[in-house]
């Protein structure tokens, strides 16, 4: 907790017609857990009391028109939008589309003016969000286009954390996106977002390769050679304890992830299928180098079981908790660097008045 509060949590939540209303309830029907957070869910008192009547959950929600008058032990829901939208559970379409991107804009908006202090977003469905007004693939894409910093996508769990070079594009376009600098580049934030957002001191991370067999020695490709493996040389003779490449087919199964805090995978599915695999259910997805906490649940909008009272809130609890202890270790990293600052700017300034005296 901050400064003797409960952290704001502010949640998009997502699709309308998918889980994410429903998993949102069912969660914060334990009110034990609002001991521990404050929700502020970027909605309408119609959407959530629509699934809330639907499933018989029993949570006590709470219409705010202003984000300072948000209350405690309670679930405080901002209207986003008009109430003529139809809700139509499983059902894909442009309507829903258009309500998810004015929950996460609202939701950004928010955190970006200090009015909560974490997001949430539950999921979303890219092909109705995307649009001429949002031309963006993702929550990623989006979020690095309106907060500072240089987004990772982090996937995360207690016992394994794999983040992506390349996320959300074509299988084709992912050799293009591989370089030198742009590896560099995200294993500097995964390094940093490791020893600043999950108190790791000397992080280990492991770099997968990108062909079979990690190449083979150059003979399945060459980008291990001629890029992966020299940005690797180069952050380790840094002091940055990263090793590779691996080869991906047999970094899992064979159990050496768990010699390292983090992986780097070239692209979505060579990190997220290992990932989903062992720990679905359980694990998060992290928003990593940005200058606010972002976590989702490690799912999507399910419309095959959504209104039907089956979702399960298990990762939306984990994204919860994980992002409120994120926001806890930023906050504590962040007032011993700023301690140590003060500390050497003060034995800099005795050791020049020494100095001066002596003269």
């Amino acid at each position: 907790m901050v400064r003797g509060k409960k952290i704001r949590v502010g949640i998009s939540v997502g699709d309308p017609n998918g889980i994410g209303p429903e998993i949102t309830l069912k969660l914060l029907q334990k009110k034990r857990l609002l001991n521990f957070f404050t929700p502020v869910a970027f909605s309408s008192m119609k959407l959530l009391s629509y699934y809330k009547n639907l499933l018989s959950i029993d949570v006590e929600l709470r219409g705010v028109h202003s984000l300072e008058k948000v209350a405690s032990h309670k679930l405080n829901v901002i209207n986003v939008q008009h109430d003529d939208f139809t809700i139509k559970p499983g059902e894909a379409c442009a309507e829903a589309g258009q309500y998810t991107r004015l929950s996460l804009e609202s939701a950004t908006r928010a955190l970006r003016d200090n009015h909560v202090d974490v997001l949430v977003t539950a999921p979303l469905n890219k092909d109705l969000i995307h649009s001429k007004d949002f031309p963006f693939v993702g929550h990623t894409d989006y979020l690095q286009s309106t907060l500072s910093g240089e987004a990772l996508m982090l996937m995360i769990h207690h016992e394994l954390k794999v983040a992506l070079l390349t996320h959300h594009i074509p299988l084709k376009e992912v050799s293009k996106q591989i370089n030198i600098s742009r590896i560099i580049q995200k294993i500097k934030t995964l390094q940093h977002s490791l020893h600043r957002d999950f108190g790791i001191a000397k992080p280990k991370i492991a770099v997968l390769g990108l062909n079979p067999h990690a190449s083979d020695n150059g003979l399945l490709g060459d980008e291990e050679e001629q890029k992966i493996s020299p940005a690797i040389e180069k952050l380790f003779g840094e002091g940055i304890l990263v090793f590779g490449p691996y080869p991906a087919d047999s970094f899992f199964g064979s159990g050496k992830y768990k010699n390292f805090d983090a992986i780097l995978a070239m692209y979505h599915d060579q990190g997220l299928i290992p990932f989903k695999t062992l720990t679905f259910g359980e694990g998060v997805n992290f928003t990593a180098g940005l200058s606010y906490v972002r976590t989702s649940p490690d799912h999507g909008v399910a419309y095959d079981i959504a209104g039907k009272g089956i979702a399960n809130a298990n990762s939306l609890e984990e994204a919860i908790f994980s992002a409120v202890k994120i926001f806890e270790n930023r906050k504590a990293y962040d007032e011993l660097e700023s301690r140590a600052l003060s500390l050497s700017s003060k034995r800099s300034h005795l050791k020049n008045n020494k100095e001066e005296t002596r003269r």
